[in-house]
């Protein structure tokens, strides 16, 4: 009883505070807009993973050691290749001399934050094991159930220029990611200020612990507890099923959608200072949440199938009826 009441104190006194300086501490160490470091912080907040469509050396590795270190977690990189096993993800399971007994020694997965790099070179069994690490949060090995760690964020990215010998992530597993974006090339100011920058080499160095994995923990639970009014939530349900009947669009949003949308706009909402969810909350997240998603009429693979989405939802957004809160 008294560590349930701890636990109701710690969430109340979240404080929305901390996301910020979380937000002005990775854009001191990353290349990248404010508006694309927001929406990473965004999604941590809401409790999903993220999924990146970029070129290589625009800082994605950074951004995920650089989250490490501000929660005070760990963090863990994996390069994709098509010879990668399931047990390199999740670890395996080895007969100790000592012990008589199998030993379980943990995989890559068991981080706080996992970068997993060009994903989609993965072969699809190895996309399963991730898929129940992103989805369940915990991983399986010879029948035995493993938890991951509390918090667990995932930044998965995909190369869209090389694209030879990949395997198309499959749409269950596309929609278990709560947001889609790009890096993008940062601007000339930002690229020539990392050029003179006196630490240049350690952009790391000048990230400093922010919180715990208790108080993030703390966090994301207020975060579930902000209100969504049914207004905003009808306004959420018709925004989805607009991509369900628009033209262009062969397969349109799932409910999973629905609920990754109205978390984001919880999320959105915390960090503003705000106990409740406003439209714009939801218009303004709808894009990075809902385009990666669609399955589109005669699309091709790659980032012009991911722009033309975009466009999609963006069409969408502007042709719904916002409702009045």
């Amino acid at each position: 009883m008294a560590s349930s009441s701890h636990a109701a104190d710690a969430v109340d006194a979240a404080d929305p505070s901390t996301l910020v300086r979380l937000a002005e501490a990775l854009e001191r160490s990353l290349s990248c807009s404010r508006e694309i470091i927001d929406l990473v912080v965004t999604t941590f907040a809401a409790g999903g993973h993220l999924l990146l469509e970029d070129v290589p050396g625009v800082g994605k590795t950074t951004l995920a050691r650089a989250m490490g270190q501000a929660i005070g977690g760990e963090s863990h990189r994996i390069q994709f290749t098509p010879d990668l096993l399931p047990s390199d993800l999740t670890g395996v399971s080895i007969y100790s001399q000592d012990t008589h007994d199998f030993e379980f020694h943990p995989g890559p997965l068991f981080a706080n934050i996992v970068i997993a790099d060009e994903i989609n070179r993965a072969n699809p069994k190895t996309q399963s094991a991730m898929l129940e690490a992103m989805s369940e949060g915990q991983i399986s090995v010879d029948g035995i159930t493993h938890a991951l760690p509390d918090p667990y964020f995932v930044i998965a990215t995909q190369n869209p220029i090389e694209l030879e010998g990949t395997y198309p992530l499959p749409e269950a597993q596309l929609d278990r990611f709560m947001s889609c974006t790009s890096f993008g090339y940062p601007s000339a100011e930002a690229e020539s200020a990392m050029l003179t920058s006196a630490d240049w080499s350690r952009p790391l160095d000048r990230v400093r612990q922010i919180c715990t994995g208790d108080e993030t923990t703390a966090i994301r639970a207020a975060v579930r507890k902000v209100a969504l009014a049914k207004p905003v939530a009808d306004y959420v349900v018709s925004l989805i099923r607009s991509t369900r009947s628009h033209d262009g669009i062969r397969y349109g949003a799932s409910p999973r959608a629905s609920l990754h949308l109205a978390a984001m706009g919880r999320a959105r909402a915390f960090i503003n200072g705000r106990d409740y969810v406003l439209p714009d909350d939801v218009q303004s997240l709808a894009v990075p949440v809902l385009a990666h998603r669609l399955v589109l009429e005669d699309a091709g693979y790659g980032s012009s199938s991911l722009d033309r989405a975009r466009g999609l939802i963006a069409d969408i957004v502007a042709s719904t009826p916002v409702p009045r809160a």
